[in-house]
């Protein structure tokens, strides 16, 4: 399995950087889809509101377990910040969503041992896989 992609959606306890309980935002419905694949979603927004029934969590550094991808939903000049974070707790992947780009952040999250995913969105791939 050498597709990155493919390397994240077989992981399983996912924390999602920007989720709250606005179900306009994109991050509700990707975490909602995730949660129908079999993932444990873990909100982390900085009112650390609990989301579909998961607890929140400030920051990724607040979460009292292992991560394994850190889904990141804010914008593009934020996202370094969170991928530090991501390198920091040890996560095994980022993946950077849709029109959030950040090509040194990306380039440090794999220089780390990180698989990394940018400018993608999760929902949009499972549903490809049907």
């Amino acid at each position: 399995m050498s597709n990155p992609i493919d390397q994240l959606l077989a992981l399983k306890t996912w924390a999602v950087v920007g989720l709250s309980n606005n179900s306009e935002r994109a991050a509700y419905r990707v975490s909602k889809l995730l949660i129908e694949k079999g993932h444990q979603v873990i909100p982390v927004h900085p009112k650390a509101e609990t989301v579909h029934g998961q607890q929140g969590y400030a920051k990724l550094s607040d979460i009292p377990f292992a991560v394994d991808v850190v889904d990141i939903f804010v914008n593009s000049e934020l996202a370094g910040e969170v991928v530090d974070s991501a390198i920091a707790i040890k996560a095994k992947g980022v993946w950077l969503q849709l029109d959030v780009i950040d090509e040194a952040a990306v380039d440090r999250a794999g220089k780390a041992g990180l698989v990394t995913v940018m400018n993608r969105c999760p929902a949009i791939e499972y549903g490809k896989k049907i």
